[in-house]
C-alpha cells in the first residue's frame, strides 16, 4: 500500500503536521505502507510566510506551490490513498481535491484539527482572507473516503457530509519526546508559570495580564512568567521572560514551567481546538490551567490533573493553590501525564491512526 501525504508545510516544521501524522510515519512503515510527502509551501517561503511584508517572495512561493500541486496530479496512479491535511491549495475552490476524488477516483483521507470552515486568517496575511474559500471544507468532506478530525466538535461538523468520520486526536510521543525522565531535572528558585503558542494565539494570553498582575501583588513567592513563542507578545509585566520557540529545545524549555496556562475565548473557533498546549504541559508532568472550552474539558479533569478557569477569580485561586502547595502541584502533574499517556499518546492512538487506511 502506498500513501501520498499532501500537506501545507515542509515536513518536521509545523506543529499541526508533526503531532497529527508525521510522528506515525514509522508505524506506517512498520506495517508495510510506503509513504511520500508533498508540501505546498517550500522551505524558503515557509520561513517568511507568517511575517509581515515579503509580498513578492510569498507570491513566488504561491506560484511554485500551485505548480507542485498540478504536477502531483500526474503522479497519483501509483498511490492507493491520498492523505490531505487541511487543504490542497491555501486559497480558492477545491479544484485539486475534486480531480483527485471524482476524476482520478483516489481514496482521500481528509484531516483537520481546527474549525477551518470558519474565517480566521492571520493579521500578516489578511489580504488573502477573501480568497480562502472556507466553504470548500464541506465539499472535501463529502468527497473523501474517510475524514480524520481532532475532536468531537469537528467530527460532528464533518458528519453532516460524510458518515465515515474518525475522531483522531492530536497526540504526543510520551516515550521519546514528551518524557520528562529523558531530560535533566529542572532547578529554579522561583515558581514558573508558563504559556507556549504562536502569533495566531498570542491574543489569548494577553487576556490574563490582569490576573498575573494581581497574583504577583498577593504572592509571597517569587514568580516568573515564561512565554515560549515565535513572536514576543510584549506584555507589560515586570516578571515576564520571553523565549523564542525552537524545535531543538522545545521540551527543555517547557520543562522550566511549573504550571501551564491555556486560556481561550468561549466561541466556535476555540471549540474546534484540540488542546495541544494542555497535552504538552500534562505529558511533561505539568498541571494545566485551561478555559473549559471544547475538548479542554475532556483532556483536563478539574481538580485532578489541572483546573478549569472561567473567571478572573478562578485563575487567581487555582494558581494560588498550586503556588502555595508544591506537593499538590507535583501530584497533579503525575496525574496529568497518566491521563495523556493513556488517552492522548502516540502509543495509545496508533491503532486508530492505522485504521484510517483501510
Amino acid at each position: 500500500m502506498k500513501i501520498l501525504f499532501l500537506i501545507p508545510y515542509p515536513v518536521k516544521e509545523a506543529p499541526s503536521q508533526r503531532f497529527r501524522f508525521e510522528q506515525y510515519f514509522h508505524f506506517l512503515k512498520e506495517n508495510g505502507f510506503q509513504i511520500s510527502c508533498k508540501s505546498f509551501w517550500d522551505e524558503q517561503t515557509w520561513k517568511i510566510l507568517y511575517k509581515s511584508g515579503h509580498l513578492l517572495q510569498k507570491a513566488v512561493g504561491f506560484i511554485k506551490g500551485v505548480a507542485f500541486r498540478l504536477t502531483v496530479l500526474f503522479q497519483l496512479n501509483k498511490f492507493d490513498f491520498v492523505f490531505i491535511h487541511r487543504e490542497c491549495l491555501p486559497i480558492g475552490p477545491p479544484i485539486v481535491e475534486f480531480v483527485i476524488a471524482r476524476i482520478l477516483k483516489k481514496k482521500i483521507i481528509y484531516d483537520f484539527d481546527d474549525a477551518i470552515w470558519l474565517p480566521n486568517t492571520s493579521e500578516e496575511n489578511k489580504i488573502v482572507a477573501l480568497l480562502k474559500w472556507h466553504s470548500k471544507v464541506a465539499s472535501i468532506c463529502k468527497w473523501s473516503h474517510k475524514v480524520s478530525c481532532g475532536n468531537s466538535f469537528l467530527a460532528n461538523y464533518a458528519r453532516q457530509f460524510n458518515t465515515n468520520v474518525v475522531i483522531n486526536p492530536t497526540t504526543v510521543d510520551t516515550l521519546n519526546l514528551h518524557n520528562p525522565s529523558n531530560y535533566p531535572t529542572k532547578k529554579s528558585t522561583s515558581i514558573v508559570i508558563g504559556w507556549t503558542g504562536t502569533q495566531s494565539t498570542i491574543h489569548y494570553i494577553k487576556s490574563l495580564v490582569p490576573v498575573l498582575e494581581k497574583l504577583a501583588e498577593k504572592s509571597s513567592c517569587p514568580l516568573r512568567f515564561l512565554i515560549i513563542a515565535n513572536k514576543d507578545p510584549e506584555l507589560k509585566l515586570k516578571f515576564v521572560d520571553f523565549k523564542v520557540w525552537s524545535k531543538e529545545t522545545e521540551i527543555e524549555d517547557l520543562l522550566q514551567i511549573d504550571i501551564g496556562l491555556m486560556p481561550l475565548t468561549n466561541d466556535i473557533w476555540a471549540s474546534g481546538k484540540c488542546g495541544f498546549k494542555a497535552l504538552q504541559y500534562m505529558a511533561l508532568e505539568i498541571p494545566a490551567l485551561v478555559s473549559p472550552v471544547g475538548v479542554n474539558t475532556e483532556i483536563v479533569d478539574n481538580g485532578i490533573n489541572g483546573y478549569w478557569c472561567t473567571t478572573e477569580d478562578d485563575w487567581i485561586e487555582s494558581l494560588e493553590k498550586l503556588i502555595v502547595d508544591k506537593q499538590l502541584c507535583e501530584k497533579m502533574g503525575i496525574e496529568a501525564r497518566k491521563k495523556v499517556t493513556e488517552n492522548y499518546s502516540v502509543s495509545s492512538n496508533s491503532s486508530t491512526f492505522l485504521g484510517l487506511f483501510s
